[in-house]
C-alpha cells in the first residue's frame, strides 16, 4: 500500500509539473511571437536617437573597441543626411527599433564600377538569430542592385567572429587582413594644456594675458 501511495503521489506531482510547464508555455508564447514580428523600412529622422542608442549598446569598448571608438551621433546623422535611401531599420510591433543597416555608394573616377559600402549593421541582442540581420542585409542588397552597384564592400574587426560568420553566410569572399593602428595623444594633450596654462599667467612671452603687446606708433606732425 505504501508503494502504491508513493506512485500516486509521484503521478500527482508529475501532473502538476506538466500543468505548470503548460502555463509557462502559454505565458511565454505571446512574448516569443512578439519578438519575431518585425518589419524593415527606411530610416526616418525620428529614428536617429533610437538607432544611436542601440548601436551604443551593441558596440562595446571591451568586445569591439574599434567599432566603439568610431560610433557616435554624428556618424548616424551624417549618413542619414547624405544617404537617406541607404539607411534602413527593423521595427517591432511596438514601434521600437531592433536593428539597423547604414551604408553608402562609392563611384570612382575613370572607372565604370560602382561600389556599395555597408558601413554599419546591428541587431538588438534579444532579436538576434531571428532573421533580422538577414532581412536588413537583403533589403540593402536590393537597393544596391537598383543603384547599379557591381560590388559590395564591408569591413569589421577581426574579433567580431559572429559578424564574420554572418557576412560569409551572405556570400562575401574570404576576409583579407586589415590592420587598425592607434596613437594615444593623451601625453600631447597634457603638454598643450600645461603650455596654455603657462602662457596665460603672465610669464614667458606675455601672450595670452589679455593685453596687446603692440606699441602704437606716434603720428609724425612734422
Amino acid at each position: 500500500m505504501q508503494g502504491k501511495g508513493t506512485m500516486d503521489s509521484d503521478d500527482d506531482e508529475e501532473s502538476q509539473s506538466n500543468k505548470r510547464n503548460q502555463e509557462k508555455l502559454k505565458e511565454t508564447s505571446p512574448e516569443t511571437t512578439r519578438k519575431t514580428a518585425f518589419k524593415i523600412r527606411q530610416m526616418e529622422i525620428d529614428d536617429l536617437a533610437q538607432v544611436y542608442h542601440l548601436g551604443e549598446s551593441l558596440f562595446e569598448a571591451g568586445e569591439l573597441p574599434t567599432m566603439y571608438r568610431t560610433w557616435d551621433p554624428f556618424e548616424v546623422t551624417t549618413l542619414y543626411n547624405s544617404d537617406t535611401e541607404f539607411c534602413l531599420v527593423a521595427e517591432d510591433e511596438e514601434n521600437a527599433i531592433v536593428g539597423f543597416a547604414l551604408g553608402t555608394t562609392i563611384t570612382k573616377e575613370h572607372s565604370a564600377w560602382k561600389y556599395g559600402y555597408l558601413i554599419w549593421l546591428g541587431v538588438e541582442a534579444s532579436y538576434q538569430s531571428q532573421g533580422v540581420a538577414d532581412k536588413l542585409f537583403n533589403r540593402f542588397k536590393d537597393l544596391m542592385l537598383k543603384e547599379g552597384v557591381r560590388m559590395l564592400i564591408v569591413d569589421t574587426p577581426a574579433e567580431n567572429k559572429r559578424g564574420l560568420r554572418f557576412f560569409e553566410k551572405m556570400g562575401f569572399g574570404p576576409p583579407k587582413p586589415h590592420v587598425y593602428l592607434t596613437l594615444n595623444l593623451a601625453a600631447d594633450q597634457q603638454k598643450l594644456k600645461m603650455k596654455s596654462q603657462g602662457n596665460g599667467n603672465g610669464n614667458g612671452n606675455g601672450h595670452g594675458n589679455g593685453h596687446s603687446n603692440v606699441v602704437p606708433l606716434k603720428k609724425d606732425n612734422g
